[in-house]
């Protein structure tokens, strides 16, 4: 099933994702074989996920969720409902 994902690095940054086997791409971090951004954090922990049943729609999750600033990230790995209502209407990144 295709999923979106949020790792947290070593360096306590967040990588958000998708991808169709969440399983394969997450040994691809693990072992440096994913994107160049874990390669240099390594080594990473998944922090949430969600599935899809369409590739389109985990990939559409994955681009919204990058354009959030670590405050709303957060909120959602949290399942924080508050936060993210609150961070969502206001105008503020963080």
């Amino acid at each position: 099933m295709p999923h979106m994902y949020i790792l947290k690095c070593s360096d306590g940054s967040y990588y958000v994702g998708s991808t169709w086997d969440l399983g394969r791409r997450l040994a691809q971090h693990q072992s440096g074989e994913g994107a160049a951004y874990t390669r240099r954090r390594r080594p990473v922990q998944l922090v949430y996920a969600e599935e899809y049943d369409r590739v389109a729609d985990a990939f559409a999750r994955e681009k919204q969720v990058q354009n959030w600033g670590r405050a709303k990230r957060e909120a959602l790995i949290a399942s924080d409902d508050e936060a993210l209502s609150r961070l969502s209407r206001g105008r503020d990144r963080d």
